[in-house]
């Protein structure tokens, strides 16, 4: 079998290379494609997945007030606005000098699980469970959200309200479902009220109840298939979360914590303040996607992976009972299989959702909710750090802020954007062992969109460009004729 390789140059003789390319990867948020290059025997030398749009975000952001960035920032994304919109938050109460409240930091968790929650349901029942329920190489016109309707409706009823739940916590404590603004430098701008708090109440355990159901189907999935999701795409990384002081997986707030991938421990309860010690980015010129790598170890071997597989296996327990139970299983299961395997992400992303809906049932019966104390500002700063567990893994937010109150420089190190080598080779790895030396199918193709979608990437969150931009202009006359064009091409960054 032919090795897969970053260059091209392996190859010996590129230019007898044929171009296979996956344009979009669908059922992802954003835009992205894959490319394969293959010789005259169909044997692979090259895949890539290339993040082709361009956000502008950590550029334009500059010269604003420092408290428009958590509402600016989050339009990045509609999937995952209130990560950023938290992440943004927890910065600039840094700026602000800001110790939360209690009412301030459980309003703010709400919002958080809430998002976790209606995200976690939107990836697997909508998106991934197509291919999970009819296979990957299944009937394509069968292979979508309307199939799984027709098919498994109680399913997807389901996931419907779940993530519907989750929008109904995010309206309440955000302001609205999309790009709401309740998260303010310092604290919160509103309380949840006994009437919010009792509507939320009304259905939060047919929420866990379904939760649970839903780590049972991604571990059945995985009993059915034991021998494909064990090794489908999967390969040894470094890993990356934040954890809480007692090693607990806490997804708002904690230390850092990094694994070699081996298990040892390379640093742990780091502070993020300072992340930029121990991680460090990368740039390539086929990807608007940063490639960030621990520092310790260098560029070519020191990326990582982030995300709920990595925060259920990494952390030291799940402080409530029912997911802390679900974890228990999931790393026992099969010696262990299921937490080492790309696949195993779904059924860890379900513990994940689980996790949240219990959270959510404990903050709705604390009283600090309904507090009148929400914000609190102390001694200003010039730069933030805010740091937060996104449904998708670790999302970083670095901001300066001048004595005139305008952000001059941001940062955000985003979790599709951590996972960007991890993606690469779990698509290098479905491509060794599914279509190296074959006749390529929709169906062999779609395994390389099985093993993106595991990672549920955000491409939008996650795109950024060094440089100048690929540009292309042309004039064209009234009758449409093309007069003339100017081009500046990629290659020139």
């Amino acid at each position: 079998m032919t090795d897969i390789s970053n260059n091209l140059e392996t190859a010996e003789h590129p230019e007898n290379l044929r171009r296979v390319a996956i344009d979009p990867v669908s059922r992802v948020e954003g835009h992205g494609k894959v490319t394969l290059l293959l010789d005259e025997n169909d044997h692979i030398h090259q895949v890539r997945l290339h993040i082709v749009e361009f956000r502008g975000f950590e550029k334009f952001i500059q010269g604003r007030p420092y408290w428009e960035a958590p509402v600016m920032v989050q339009r990045l994304c509609g999937i995952c606005p209130v990560s950023h919109h938290l992440a943004a938050s927890k910065a600039m109460d840094t700026i602000v000098g800001a110790t939360l409240t209690p009412t301030a930091e459980k309003a703010r968790r709400l919002m958080h699980y809430g998002q976790i929650l209606q995200s976690h349901a939107l990836h697997f029942f909508h998106l991934c469970s197509p291919d999970l329920l009819f296979g990957f190489d299944s009937d394509v016109a069968k292979r979508n959200i309307v199939g799984v309707i027709h098919a498994y409706p109680e399913i997807a009823k389901q996931g419907v309200l779940l993530r519907k739940y989750g929008q109904e916590v995010i309206r309440i404590t955000a302001g609205k479902r999309i790009h709401g603004t309740g998260s303010i430098p310092g604290g919160v701008n509103k309380n949840v009220s006994l009437e919010e708090r009792d509507y939320l109440l009304k259905d939060i355990e047919q929420m866990i109840t379904w939760s649970r159901d839903a780590v049972g189907i991604a571990r059945q999935l995985f009993e059915q298939n034991l021998a494909l999701y064990n090794d489908f795409g999967t390969f040894k990384a470094h890993t990356l979360n934040l954890v809480r002081e007692d090693g607990a997986m806490d997804l708002y707030h904690g230390g850092l914590r990094a694994r070699s991938m081996d298990g040892e421990t390379m640093f742990d309860h780091y502070d993020y303040g300072h992340y930029w010690d121990v991680i460090f980015e990368d740039v390539k010129p086929w990807s608007y996607m940063k490639f960030p790598f621990l520092r310790s170890l260098g560029p070519e071997t020191g990326w990582y992976r982030v995300g709920p597989l990595t925060r259920v296996t990494q952390c030291d327990f799940i402080p409530t009972p029912l997911a802390n139970q679900a974890r228990m299983a999931f790393l026992a299961f099969n010696g262990g299989s299921a937490a080492k395997a790309t696949l195993g992400t779904h059924w860890a992303r379900m513990i994940e959702m689980l996790h949240a809906a219990e959270l959510i049932r404990e903050l709705l019966h604390d009283t600090d909710l309904q507090g009148t104390e929400l914000v609190n500002i102390g001694k200003r700063q010039e730069r933030g750090v805010g740091v937060i567990e996104a449904p998708r893994g670790t999302l970083i937010h670095h901001y300066k802020v001048d004595e005139h109150d305008q952000i001059t420089r941001c940062n955000l190190i985003v979790s599709t954007t951590h996972n960007n080598q991890s993606m690469n080779e779990a698509i290098r790895q479905v491509a060794r062992r599914y279509l190296d030396g074959r006749k390529l199918t929709e169906g062999l193709l779609n395994h390389i969109e099985v093993a993106i979608r595991a990672f549920d990437p955000c491409l939008s969150c996650a795109t950024h460009a060094l440089g100048k931009m690929p540009l292309e202009v042309e004039l064209v006359d009234a009758e449409g004729t093309r007069v003339n064009v100017l081009a500046r091409s990629a290659n020139h960054m």
